[in-house]
C-alpha cells in the first residue's frame, strides 16, 4: 500500500522504463533534479509491477526492451490505466511510431534526444492528463473547497489543505468523475493497482480522512458521498 499517512506534498511521480542502465541513471537524476519522483524499471515486466505498486503520473517508455516489447508493456497499462505515457525510443520509422500512438501512447520522442525538448513534452503530457481529469478545467471549485490540479494544491476557504498522495489520488479520481458515481473497483484500482479489487476497508479509511479535512459535518458529508455498497460519489 502506497501513499500512507503522513506522507510528504504529492509530487509527480514518473516511471522510467529502459533497459539501457545509462539512460536510466540519467534519467533519473535529472527528472530528480527537476522536482520529480522517478522510479525506474529495465524491462517490461517490472514495469507493469511499478505501475501498480507506484501509481506514476506519467510514463516514459522504451519500446525495445528484453522480455516484452514496448507496445505490450503499453497495453497492459491501457488495460486499467490511463496515465499519460512518453514513448522514447530509438526507432525511428513512421509506422513504429504511428502504431506506438494508436496503441495508446501520449507522445513520442525518438533517442538521441535533448533534454530541455524531453522536459518539455514532459511537463505537456502532464499538463493534457490533468487538464483531462477536470473535463477541461485545471481547477474545480465546491462549496469552500478549491482543487488546482496542474499545481496539485487545495485550499480550502483559501487556506492550504495537506493531503497525502494517497488521499490526493482518491480526490482526483472522483472530480474527473464528478457528479457520477466511482465504483469501488475503480477507485481501488486507480489508486493502489489492479491487485487491490477487494480492499474496501482501504476506502472507508481514506474517504474519512478526506471528509474530516474537506467536510464541514464529516459524519453527514455534502461533497463526499457514499452509494452503499458500490462507490462513492463527488457532489459538486
Amino acid at each position: 500500500m502506497t501513499g500512507a499517512p503522513g506522507d510528504g506534498e504529492p509530487r509527480t511521480k514518473v516511471l522510467v522504463v529502459d533497459d539501457d542502465p545509462q539512460i536510466l541513471r540519467a534519467l533519473r537524476i535529472n527528472l530528480s533534479a527537476h522536482g520529480y519522483q522517478v522510479t525506474v524499471a529495465a524491462n517490461g515486466a517490472a514495469a507493469l509491477r511499478a505501475a501498480g505498486a507506484t501509481r506514476p503520473d506519467v510514463v516514459v517508455l522504451d519500446l525495445g526492451l528484453p522480455d516484452l516489447d514496448g507496445l505490450d508493456v503499453l497495453a497492459g497499462l491501457r488495460g486499467w490505466s490511463p496515465v499519460p505515457v512518453v514513448v522514447l525510443s530509438a526507432r525511428t520509422d513512421s509506422m513504429e511510431k504511428v502504431a506506438a500512438l494508436d496503441a495508446g501512447a501520449d507522445d513520442y520522442v525518438t533517442k538521441p534526444f535533448g533534454l530541455a525538448e524531453f522536459l518539455a513534452r514532459l511537463r505537456a503530457a502532464v499538463r493534457r492528463a490533468a487538464t483531462e481529469a477536470g473535463d477541461g478545467q485545471a481547477v474545480v471549485r465546491f462549496g469552500a473547497i478549491t482543487v488546482d490540479l496542474l499545481a496539485k494544491r487545495v485550499t480550502r476557504s483559501g487556506t492550504e489543505v495537506h493531503l497525502t498522495p494517497t488521499e490526493w489520488g482518491i480526490l482526483v479520481m472522483l472530480v474527473r468523475h464528478r457528479g457520477k458515481l466511482v465504483t469501488q473497483r475503480d477507485l481501488l484500482r486507480h489508486v493502489w493497482g489492479p491487485h487491490y479489487d477487494d480492499r474496501t476497508n482501504y476506502l472507508r479509511v481514506y474517504l474519512g480522512q478526506l471528509r474530516r479535512k474537506l467536510e464541514d459535518d464529516p459524519s453527514h458529508p455534502r461533497y463526499l458521498i457514499t452509494e452503499p455498497g458500490m462507490g462513492y460519489r463527488l457532489e459538486a
